[in-house]
């Protein structure tokens, strides 16, 4: 059995969602509802729970401030938010999980299986990645969590020169090593977009910042620190091109 608490400062979220984990999730056990961080620090010390349903806004404070003051965090954690695309990157660089508002039943028991399969230390470097990243403005110099089936590696984006498609596996290629994770390359596309990295084909997403030449023979390729070459399809050369010029005006 779970023992779990739920921190949410809107009563109604809160009333649903203790509803939804007795209707559905019959390996909790609710020990505990708290409304802000205050209340929520405080519950936690008395009750000791494996698993926090946590809310990210609250009227004294974040999510991310209760668990800065409860470091290290001896349970699992499920971030619950409204749509904040901000907060919701940051978890997601962070390979931590969470649930969007209003709650789907379904999705709250899938995260809740997933939470109990989390080993806390591996979720303790995780929440490191998170503060760092949520502190950090620029793109590019934010750390992103990889899973594999042995290891947590904390990457630092702009470490990596090339991410690899192999169906539904990802190839990190970076500089002398390279790590493999059971996620797709779209969602690294979507997650890396805005630090810089380009779908060039349907293979590969590359670190823009990495570029050494376009080379237009055969097709079109891009060459990355000078050595590696990576095939540009029709469909993306233009929108490549386009990019490399607008790049080459702002310097």
């Amino acid at each position: 059995m779970v023992n779990a608490i739920i921190i949410d400062d809107e009563v109604l979220m809160r009333q649903n969602i203790e509803k939804m984990v007795h209707e559905h999730c019959h390996n909790v056990n609710l020990v505990a509802l708290a409304d802000s961080v205050n209340s929520g620090i405080a519950a936690i010390k008395r009750h000791h729970p494996d698993l926090v349903l946590l809310d990210i806004r609250m009227n004294d404070g974040t999510g991310f401030d209760l668990l800065r003051q409860l470091e290290p965090v001896d349970f699992k954690v499920i971030f619950i938010t409204a749509y904040d695309e901000y907060a919701i990157r940051a978890i997601k660089y962070s390979a931590l999980d969470y649930l969007l508002k209003p709650v789907d039943p379904e999705d709250l028991k899938q995260a809740i299986d997933k939470a109990e399969r989390l080993v806390v230390k591996e979720l303790n470097a995780q929440l490191t990645v998170l503060a760092e990243n949520i502190k950090q403005e620029d793109a590019s110099l934010k750390k992103i969590i990889l899973k594999t089936h042995d290891a947590i590696h904390l990457v630092s984006v702009r470490d990596i020169i090339y991410c690899e498609s192999d169906e539904n596996y990802t190839t990190f290629h970076l500089a002398g090593s390279k790590i493999m994770t059971s996620r797709t390359l779209k969602e690294y596309e979507e997650l890396l977009g805005e630090s810089g990295f380009f779908r060039v084909h349907k293979s590969y997403l590359i670190n823009v910042s990495c570029i050494t030449r376009f080379e237009k023979a055969e097709g079109g390729s891009v060459v990355l620190n000078h050595t590696v070459r990576v095939p540009v399809s029709s469909r993306k050369r233009e929108q490549l091109l386009e990019m490399l010029d607008r790049i080459s005006r702002n310097l």
